[in-house]
C-alpha cells in the first residue's frame, strides 16, 4: 500500500530537520498505526541511521546499533570491534558532528531491559548533544511506557525533548484515500471493523470481498489479527483479564458505570480505576453529552470502545472462539453478516462528526461549528448537536444508516426533541441538518430546501438546498 497522507505530521517533522540546533522528538501511538512509516518516509531522502530495539541485552543492542552506524559513517574499526555502552555511542555520533536522523524504534524495549536507560540518554544529551546537528526521534507503541519515560514531567528526558507527536489512526474521512476505488458504504464497513490503523486497513487493498478478508483474515486462528487484541492487551496491561471483562461488557452494549459494574461483579472503584486506564490507552473512550458545562463533574458519562477493531474482536471473536476453534467460522460470518449494520450505523454518527466539520471549515455551511458531539438526557437522544457560543447558533442532527430514503417524519421528531437541549441565550438560532445513507424522499427535499435544512446523502451536502 503507498504511503497516505500524514502530510501535517511530516510537516511538523520537516520543521524540526530545518532547526539548526539539535532535536529530540518523541513519536508515540498505538501498535499498527503507522508510526514506523511514518517515521521511515520522513528519513528517506535525508542522511539517516534506523534502528529496532529488540528484547535482548541492553549491551548486544547497542553493539548491533553501534555497528549500523560504523557501516553508515564507513568506520571499519568500529564494525569489528562495536560500542556496548550507550553513552559512548552518543558521543560518537556527536564527535561526527553531521547533519543526521537517528530513529530509534521501540524504545520501551530499551526500557524493559534498563529502566535507567532514560537517564542515561538524558546525560549523553546534556554531555555531547545538545550542541549537535541531531536529529533523534524516539518511536514506541506502548503509549504507557513512552509517556512515563519519555513524556512526563519526573522522566529524566522532561525538557530535553523538543517535539513530541501522537500519531493517531486514520479519520474515516481518511479512506477516502486509502480505497479510492471503493464505495462509500465499502469503506464505511470497512471503518466499522477495523477502525482506522493502517496495518489493519491494509487487508481490505485490491478491491476484492469484504466479507472474504473478515473470513480469512480475522476469523481464522492461524492469522495475525484473530490474536492481535490479547496480544496487545498483554503487552500493554499487567492483569489483561480484567480488562478483558470491561471490554466484553461494553461490547454487550453496557455503557454505564453501573451497568458496567453490575455485568463485571467489581466494585465502582475498580471498574472506574480499569476504565480510566483504557481510556488512557485510546481504547476506550467516556462521553459526555455536548452541552454539558462541566463535564469533569457531570454524572451523565457512559463508555464506549474507542477502537473499532476491539469492538469487533471483543463482539464477534472472543465470545465465538469455540465455534472458530471448532471450525465453524462459517456461523460467526452469518453472525456478522447480520448484525453488523449496527456497528455501521454507529461508525456513521461518527463519521458524520467529521463531514459536519469539514463542511463548516470549508464554508459549504454557513455555521462556525466550535463544539460538536452528541445530547441525551432521560429518554430523548440526539445523534448530532453543533454549538457556536459566540454567534449563538446551534445546529442539531440526526444519522440514518438504512435502505429507506429519510423523510419528513425524521425531521419533525427532531424538531419536537430540539427544545429539551438547554443551551444558548435566547432567540438562538437554530438550524438543522439530516444524514442518509439511502437519500431522502421528494417530500423532505422540498420543505428542506423552504426550511434551509442540510441534507447529506452519505458524505455528499444537497447543494441545492441553501448555502445562505
Amino acid at each position: 500500500m503507498k504511503f497516505i497522507n500524514r502530510e501535517q505530521e511530516l510537516g511538523a517533522l520537516n520543521k524540526h530537520w530545518r532547526s539548526k540546533g539539535p532535536e529530540l522528538v518523541i513519536l508515540y501511538g498505538k501498535r499498527r498505526v503507522g508510526k514506523t512509516e511514518l517515521a521511515v518516509q520522513f528519513a528517506k531522502d535525508k542522511p539517516h541511521v534506523y534502528f529496532l530495539a529488540e528484547r535482548m541485552p541492553l549491551d548486544l543492542q547497542a553493539q548491533k546499533f553501534s555497528k549500523m552506524l560504523a557501516q553508515y559513517f564507513g568506520d571499519d574499526y568500529l564494525i569489528r570491534q562495536g560500542l556496548t555502552d550507550w553513552e559512548e555511542i552518543f558521543r560518537y555520533i556527536a564527535g561526527k558532528n553531521q547533519k543526521m536522523v537517528v530513529i530509534i524504534d521501540e524504545f520501551p524495549y530499551l526500557v524493559e531491559a534498563e529502566p535507567g536507560i532514560s537517564t542515561t540518554f538524558q546525560k549523553a544529551w546534556d554531555l555531547y548533544l545538545k550542541n549537535s546537528r541531531l536529529v533523534l526521534i524516539l518511536c514506541g507503541s506502548s503509549i504507557g511506557m513512552m509517556e512515563q519515560h519519555a513524556l512526563s514531567y519526573r522522566s529524566p528526558l522532561y525538557g530535553r525533548r523538543t517535539g513530541q507527536m501522537f500519531v493517531k489512526p486514520f479519520r474515516f474521512q481518511d479512506l477516502k484515500n486509502v480505497f479510492p476505488a471503493r464505495s462509500f458504504a465499502d469503506c464505511l464497513t470497512i471503518y466499522s471493523v477495523v477502525g482506522g490503523n493502517i496495518a489493519y486497513l491494509k487487508n481490505f487493498e485490491g478491491g476484492g470481498s469484504i466479507w472474504k478478508v473478515i473470513a480469512d483474515k480475522m476469523l481464522r486462528k492461524d492469522q495475525f489479527l484473530y490474536a492481535e487484541v490479547e496480544f496487545l492487551l498483554r503487552e500493554e496491561l499487567r492483569e489483561p483479564r480484567n480488562y478483558f471483562a470491561i471490554l466484553l461488557a461494553l461490547s454487550l452494549g453496557k455503557t454505564k458505570l453501573s451497568e458496567i459494574i453490575n455485568e463485571t461483579g467489581f466494585d465502582k472503584g475498580m471498574a472506574s480505576g480499569y476504565l480510566s486506564i483504557l481510556n488512557s490507552l485510546f481504547i476506550t473512550e467516556k462521553e459526555i453529552p455536548v452541552t454539558e458545562k462541566a463535564p469533569e463533574k457531570s454524572r451523565k458519562g457512559i463508555y464506549r470502545i474507542a477502537d473499532n477493531y476491539f469492538n469487533f474482536w471483543f463482539r464477534y471473536i472472543f465470545r465465538h472462539k469455540n465455534e472458530i476453534e471448532e471450525g465453524r467460522a462459517d456461523k460467526v460470518l452469518a453472525l456478522v453478516k447480520q448484525s453488523l449494520i449496527e456497528l455501521q450505523a454507529k461508525s456513521y454518527e461518527l463519521a458524520a462528526r467529521d463531514i459536519l466539520l469539514q463542511s463548516s471549515f470549508s464554508g459549504r455551511i454557513p455555521m462556525k461549528v466550535q463544539e460538536l458531539g452528541r445530547w441525551w438526557d432521560k429518554n430523548e437522544e440526539i445523534d448530532l448537536v453543533a454549538l457556536n457560543a459566540e454567534t449563538n447558533e446551534i445546529l442539531f442532527g440526526e444519522v440514518k444508516w438504512s435502505k429507506k430514503p429519510v423523510g419528513t417524519d425524521i425531521y419533525s421528531r427532531l424538531k419536537e426533541k430540539s427544545p429539551f437541549v438547554d443551551w444558548g441565550k435566547q432567540r438562538r438560532q437554530e438550524r438543522y441538518c439530516l444524514f442518509s445513507k439511502s437519500g431522502f424522499t421528494p417530500e423532505m427535499i422540498k420543505i428542506a430546501k423552504n426550511e434551509n435544512v442540510y441534507l447529506f446523502h452519505e458524505d455528499r451536502l444537497n447543494e441545492s438546498n441553501h448555502v445562505a
